[in-house]
């Protein structure tokens, strides 16, 4: 094992239990990976992501072979497509955080921009996220519909089910879905209020100024 393969395991450990720790996936919900420079690492099928061993995380190969560890999550096609479709995403967290998990179940929620731009920082770490049909955990089906996606949107919300981000590392992926979850939570706070959403101008401002978009 090389020192890259060493740290992302350590990665791996620490951000679940930071994510469970902080009520964002209960119970063995949700499902962590990480792109190494020879396959990736899992988190295992039926885990949870507080109590995770670093020594039995799933190593997958380039081509998706189990080669290592515990066998893994169920949601390998869910990783799979935003790898394919996001030659940048070093990583792809799903949880089954409440907010937006709540969002994903609204009819009225908008399938095209699930998340307004109520704040800068959604914009920057977020942008605007869709939300895909529902399909059975663990289905195949779910990836042909984030391949249309994903590769103009970073985070999605998976209908019924909860949010998947991908990230350029796992700290980044960990980061854009901490705030899509607390901006979910802004937006079901204020539903039904009169909301101020940031303007056309503002966004391309951030985009320009923080170079968002390339």
């Amino acid at each position: 094992m090389n020192a890259g393969e060493a740290a992302a395991r350590q990665g791996l450990v620490r951000w679940g239990r930071s994510l469970f720790d902080r009520g964002l996936t209960p119970g063995s919900s949700g499902n962590l990976s990480v792109r190494l420079d020879d396959g990736y690492l899992f988190t295992p099928t039926n885990s949870c992501l507080g109590f995770l061993d670093a020594e039995r995380l799933s190593k997958l190969d380039g081509e998706g072979r189990h080669v290592g560890g515990d066998p893994p999550t169920k949601e390998l096609p869910l990783h799979f497509a935003f790898y394919e479709s996001r030659p940048t995403a070093r990583a792809v967290v799903h949880l089954h955080s409440t907010h937006a998990t709540a969002l994903s179940c609204l009819a009225d929620t908008d399938p095209d921009d699930a998340i307004p731009p109520i704040t800068p920082y959604v914009v920057m770490r977020v942008g605007k996220v869709p939300v895909v049909p529902y399909t059975r955990p663990g289905s195949a089906d779910v990836a042909p519909l984030i391949r249309a996606r994903a590769s103009d949107h970073p985070a999605i919300l998976l209908g019924n089910h909860g949010p998947v981000v991908a990230g350029t590392s796992l700290e980044a992926a960990v980061f854009a879905m901490e705030e899509l979850e607390e901006t979910a939570r802004l937006v079901l706070l204020t539903r039904g209020m009169k909301v101020r959403h940031l303007a056309l101008q503002e966004i391309a401002d951030l985009e320009a100024t923080f170079k968002l978009r390339g």
